[in-house]
């Protein structure tokens, strides 16, 4: 039987791929927080690492499902992840779009892309 993330579409994956590392970083990072003696200070400089990383991730993976076009799909795997996160802080933040969210917009897309290239490079039926 197979899974949703199998049997979904190469952007689905690289979504699913990206929250779900997103939401694994999010955890460690509150747990190091808790623990340690590392200031919370330093959270925006995690936030945007775990982010980057989980986008490069998540891209690789759509780009190596897909097979071919790993910068469409892999930016369109960081456009529907930043989607998410807009919607997310939107419906539960009350926070609206502003400048900002077009350069995360363009982060996002060119991580995606870029884990795309490397993940088309690193798949099995490329053509």
């Amino acid at each position: 039987m197979k899974t949703i993330a199998m049997s979904s579409s190469p952007i689905i994956t690289g979504t699913i791929t990206t929250m779900g590392l997103m939401l694994i970083g999010s955890v460690l990072t509150s747990l190091l927080l808790h623990f340690s003696n590392v200031s919370d200070m330093n959270l925006p400089y995690f936030t945007y690492c775990i982010n980057g990383l989980s986008l490069l991730i998540g891209g690789w993976m759509a780009g190596k499902k897909g097979g071919r076009k790993g910068w469409y799909f892999g930016g369109l795997t960081g456009i529907a992840y930043f989607a998410l996160i807009m919607l997310i802080g939107f419906l539960a933040f009350d926070i609206s779009p502003g400048l900002n969210a077009l350069l995360y917009l363009a982060s996002a897309f060119i991580l995606g892309a870029l884990g795309g290239v490397f993940g088309v490079n690193m798949s099995s039926n490329s053509k």
